[in-house]
């Protein structure tokens, strides 16, 4: 093997008494493609900012990179000595150009008065040209598709001398192909002897690319691991530290009439001739690539994408969904894919979004919000949900990714909904997390909720829905039965798709 870029040892960090990081080993070497995983909270995040010297870790720590003691750490001293940090927002200017965007820390770091813009075109064509690429100089890059926008993120590390790229969740807005695009990239950067850490919740993507995995659980280091020791299962269970059972659901019918039916809807550009049923206490999953129609198809059936032709009927009865608030009415919740932008109020309290959905029921006299009412359905879904949180006050940001992800879900639950659509349920979690998530939502089919499952994580649909309707180009492509198709057939198929 290479020998190593970075060596840490014995990293610690606390934070007002409170333990992000035990006394932690960690290693990657030259050219390697290292993976970091462990739950939310185990220390990933904590660990990736002392590497970019944004946070200082406590007395006693060593680092070293390529064999030199570094005693002072900072993030100037680490991009100097070839390392960035790609983070899930990027960090990028959406209105600059491309060009802009990829030549800038170059350009400011020489000192020029006035932009050299040809100068600022080298630095691009030639960041651009060492991963084999060409995006539009001129275009914003705000309106560039979120893989270009990482491409361009990870140009503009290329244009300092790159030794070691991190890269935390660069897959969560990806399509397949998008991700095999990126991988590509990232074992180019190896053929040039440069390191990439990956940071991913997404365990099928951690086998396809890493070489060494290195497992985190509660600020402490469990081990490091060639790829090949492990699997899903032995993972999962490093990482949460108890075996994880993966009974796939089971569904007893309730009866011959659909709570939904769809037949030959379709809309311009979005999607054509969709028909499937839905049944009381069934969860249905609905997967294909990113783009295949899926999404669009949900805001249909939730009153946010108008079809242009074709039936919709819920318990027999025809119907007409124009609005949210009508899809509200006829029993239909809907969990969004992006939890953080349309799912939740990241500013307000928890208690508040909890009660968004059902807010006039909690009206009292005088038209005024009974405040005890609030109290009282938000204690049932805190009690329901089994949610971790300290007070209904504090902002719903601060929770971690499973508990945001279960107020969405009790805020749709407090309509008492005959039909619930969840777009990406567990999209951002950890593994650990996403049991809990799917517990929550095989306890509603139990219940007799039809439940819609959108997923690209294939071992999700299979696991937990009776029936798979596999999308592509806006169509069905095939409706697959859970129990009479492997894991590695369906991802084939999707990726066919």
């Amino acid at each position: 093997m290479a020998k190593d870029f970075l060596v840490m040892r014995n990293i610690s960090k606390r934070f007002a008494g409170v333990r992000a990081l035990e006394e932690v080993d960690f290693s990657i070497a030259e050219g390697e493609i290292h993976c970091l995983v462990g739950e939310n909270g185990s220390g990933k995040s904590t660990l990736i900012k002392i590497i970019s010297g944004v946070e200082q870790p406590d007395p006693g720590a060593e680092i070293s990179i390529r064999g030199e003691r570094i005693e002072s750490f900072q993030s100037i001293d680490t991009i100097k000595r070839g390392v960035e940090v790609i983070y899930q927002d990027l960090s990028l200017f959406p209105n600059l150009s491309v060009l802009e965007n990829i030549s800038v820390s170059q350009i400011v770091e020489r000192g020029r008065r006035l932009y050299d813009w040809q100068e600022a075109r080298r630095i691009a064509r030639q960041a651009m040209d060492k991963i084999g690429i060409s995006l539009p100089f001129e275009e914003p890059v705000g309106e560039l598709s979120t893989a270009d926008q990482q491409l361009v993120a990870i140009c503009r590390a290329l244009t300092s001398d790159l030794k070691l790229l991190i890269m935390d969740e660069p897959t969560s807005s990806l399509t397949r192909k998008e991700v095999d695009n990126l991988f590509a990239v990232v074992q180019d950067l190896k053929t040039r002897s440069i390191a990439t850490l990956f940071v991913s919740h997404k365990l099928n993507e951690i086998f396809q690319i890493a070489e060494r995995v290195t497992v985190l659980r509660d600020g402490r280091r469990i081990g490091t691991f060639p790829r090949e020791e492990l699997n899903n299962k032995k993972l999962a269970e490093l990482m949460t530290g108890r075996k994880l059972e993966y009974a796939r659901f089971t569904y007893r019918p309730r009866g011959d009439i659909p709570l939904l039916e769809v037949r030959n809807l379709s809309k311009k550009r979005h999607f054509h001739d969709i028909s499937f049923t839905l049944f009381p206490g069934e969860i249905l999953g609905l997967t294909g690539l990113l783009g295949s129609g899926r999404t669009e198809l949900a805001l249909a059936l939730f009153g946010m994408n108008r079809p242009d032709s074709g039936q919709i009927c819920i318990e027999g009865r025809l119907v007409r969904i124009r609005s949210v608030p009508q899809a509200m009415r006829l029993g239909i919740g809907y969990l969004p894919e992006s939890r953080l932008s349309q799912g939740l109020v990241m500013d307000q309290a928890i208690g508040r979004n909890l009660a968004i959905t059902i807010i006039r029921r909690l009206v009292g006299r005088l038209n005024l919000i009974d405040e005890g009412r609030v109290e009282s359905s938000n204690r049932q879904w805190v009690n329901d949900l089994n949610l971790k949180l300290a007070s209904l006050e504090a902002p719903v940001s601060i929770l971690s990714g499973g508990n945001q992800q279960r107020v969405v879900l009790g805020k749709w639950m407090a309509i008492a909904p005959k039909i619930l659509i969840l777009d990406g349920p567990t999209i951002g979690i950890d593994v650990a997390a996403k049991g809990s998530i799917h517990e929550i939502i095989r306890g509603l089919a139990a219940k007799g909720i039809g439940i819609i499952v959108i997923s690209d994580e294939v071992g999700e649909v299979l696991h937990n829905c009776s029936r798979i309707l596999l999308m592509k180009r806006g169509a069905i492509l095939r409706e697959l039965n859970s129990e009479e198709v492997e894991e590695a057939e369906l991802q084939r198929l999707v990726n066919e798709g």
